[in-house]
């Protein structure tokens, strides 16, 4: 059985998923980088380090790119001619391209009537001020980016409307959301094959306004309830991928789901509950094209 895991090479979490998966096939390890990839039309062989991907019995997507961008919903589309030619890929390349802009995860999340923090689409500067004046505290967020990176807070101020102008030169939809007390802490709920894995919580650190680890944050193993499970599965369930994790965050209000991840997080499973996700993962494609 020949699989290839599309992702980073020497970054942690697709080695660990390339070394289970040449662990249980016995074949050697095989990692490729997107941007190194010849893909030929009309014939359909996507050539990378001498390999043709559309020959593999199966690739497994851990990252597309080193960083999140409009550029990668072309590396998907690439994949998913391999994908319509019969070659097995997981997740799905069209359910990664309804994840992978945040704005296109939001609005499909709120078609299904999944509760998420309010929040303010629009390209127009009033509008945006005024959302900050209405939610008091708000966070700005690209549409592509991943660990908080290129997030900041803002509140009113005689300085908002020249802060959100510099950045609405560089940012032309403005995603803002208004900032919610999840008690220090947010849940990732994760799901393999659409069936319930396990959670765990990431708990701010240094006195910083979101969870992740960039900015210190910390994994912690956490059992929520079966209706918050029930709602991150229902969330999730909306994108059909072979391996995600539902951020959610736990509020007076009730549970409010952030965002479905497009490839799901290997590290918070080991460190807090010390799962090996990447085995796990290896297993359940293995096992899908086998079927």
């Amino acid at each position: 059985m020949k699989i290839g895991v599309i992702g980073i090479k020497d970054a942690w979490s697709t080695e660990q998923l390339a070394e289970a998966v040449a662990r249980k096939t016995g074949q050697k390890k095989k990692i490729f980088e997107m941007q190194d990839v010849r893909l030929d039309l009309p014939s359909g062989t996507a050539v990378v380090d001498g390999i043709d991907l559309s020959k593999l019995d199966g690739i497994i997507i851990k990252k597309i790119g080193k960083q999140y961008s409009p550029d990668l919903l072309d590396r998907l589309e690439m994949l998913r001619l391999l994908e319509g030619r019969g070659v097995k890929i997981f997740s799905s390349p069209k359910s990664i391209l309804r994840v992978l802009d945040r704005l296109s995860c939001t609005i499909t999340l709120q078609l299904g009537n999944i509760p998420m923090p309010p929040t303010t689409i629009t390209e127009n500067i009033d509008h945006a001020l005024a959302a900050v004046e209405e939610y008091e505290e708000a966070v700005f967020k690209p549409l592509y980016s991943t660990k908080a990176r290129g997030m900041f807070v803002l509140s009113p101020n005689p300085a908002a409307r020249t802060t959100i102008e510099e950045y609405s030169k560089e940012k032309k939809i403005l995603y803002i959301q208004k900032t919610i007390d999840f008690k220090d802490r947010d849940l990732g709920i994760v799901f393999l094959g659409g069936e319930y894995l396990t959670t765990y919580a990431r708990c701010k650190a240094n006195g910083s306004w979101n969870t992740t680890t960039v900015n210190g944050g910390k994994y912690a193993p956490v059992d929520p309830p079966k209706e918050v499970i029930e709602l991150a599965r229902k969330a999730q369930s909306l994108f059909n991928l072979d391996f995600t994790c539902v951020d959610v965050a736990l509020t007076d209000d009730g549970p409010l789901v952030f965002e479905v991840s497009a490839f799901g997080g290997f590290r918070g499973l080991l460190d807090a509950r010390g799962i090996d996700a990447a085995s796990l993962y290896a297993d359940y494609a293995i096992e899908r094209i086998k079927a």
